[in-house]
């Protein structure tokens, strides 16, 4: 028997495919994998400023990104390096998932950036945020440096992600095979600034409009891949209604959070990122159906709503309910 509303389909694979598939999927008891990682807002602040890493570290950020790159001056950029470690040895991040963006490859900055901070706080960094990437080959370069970091180091081979940005023509092009390149990464994010500069744009005021054709490809990229994707930030950081309008769009489209670069923003995007209250029952009516209907029936997959319900499914709705989780909403 299944709950009420559900219709049991003929099973679309066997019981021991069935249970198999179960072992993979992120369940609303969260019995089978950890919840997926939640990237509403990534902070990002100045690697330079222990104060204000200090600040992004009590902030209800879901990611905080430690940077070494636009947000220090020339001058800052190789001591900012020490001061980015005493951050990470002695900051405390609760949940967050801590990231650094170093130097972008082509730089003399990034083999230096990638060397010293993870040899020296390596356990510390979750992610790191790739910037100025023009195609797969570069994140590769990455992915090996970062493997021989840990192979030297004693740290597990592969635990750090990538995440990386696409704001070039170049990256845009290559945006598939850039998010599918390395089973580091973690997400693709769209860099408005530097990509409007690229292509000569007179101005990245209209991001919607103008922007839209990359901002999509990104994201079919990143979802193809079966990796997130996360939108630009708005620069009026104190245009609160801009950023709302900014947020709720790219929610809406399909985003999994946006960058943000001051504190104001962070409740705002948090916002439009949480599932409504429609939205929330729903996914949790539709993962204790197909529960029951696994264990009780071995069914692979059901209908729900007139809806067919299945594995991929479930993995939207699981998202749903972890983001729900993260916010408080439900326990």
């Amino acid at each position: 028997m299944v709950t009420s509303g559900c219709v049991p389909t003929q099973p679309l694979v066997t019981a021991a495919s069935c249970a198999s598939q179960r072992r993979i999927l992120l369940t609303e008891k969260n019995t089978m994998q950890p919840s997926p990682v939640i990237r509403r807002t990534e902070l990002t602040c100045p690697a330079h400023s222990l104060k204000m890493m200090a600040k992004a570290a009590a902030s209800a950020a879901d990611e905080v990104i430690l940077d070494l790159e636009d947000a220090c001056a020339v001058s800052q950029k190789v001591a900012a390096r020490q001061t980015l470690i005493e951050a990470l040895r002695t900051l405390d991040f609760g949940s967050k998932v801590v990231a650094i963006r170093p130097n972008g490859i082509h730089t003399s900055y990034h083999y230096r950036d990638l060397i010293e901070v993870v040899e020296a706080a390596g356990q510390q960094i979750q992610v790191v945020v790739l910037p100025k990437v023009e195609r797969a080959d570069d994140v590769l370069f990455v992915d090996r440096l970062l493997t021989q970091i840990e192979q030297h180091c004693g740290l597990e081979v592969g635990r750090i992600r990538l995440e990386v940005l696409i704001e070039s023509a170049r990256a845009v092009l290559d945006a598939e095979r850039i998010a599918a390149c390395s089973p580091r990464m973690a997400s693709l994010i769209f860099g408005l600034a530097d990509y409007a500069g690229d292509i000569g744009a007179r101005s990245a005021d209209d991001q919607w409009s103008a922007f839209h054709y990359p901002k999509h490809k990104m994201l079919i990229a990143a979802r193809a891949a079966g990796i997130d994707a996360i939108d630009n930030v708005t620069f009026a950081f104190r245009d609160a209604e801009q950023c709302r309008r900014d947020a709720e769009r790219a929610a809406q489209l399909g985003f999994d959070g946006k960058w943000v670069i001051h504190p104001s923003q962070i409740p705002i995007v948090n916002a439009a990122f949480l599932p409504t209250a429609p939205e929330l029952e729903r996914a949790q009516r539709i993962i204790s159906a197909y529960e029951r209907a696994d264990a009780e029936a071995g069914l692979g997959a059901i209908v729900v709503d007139d809806e067919m319900i299945d594995a991929a499914s479930l993995r939207v709705e699981a998202k749903k309910l972890a983001v729900a989780r993260r916010a408080g909403m439900i326990v």
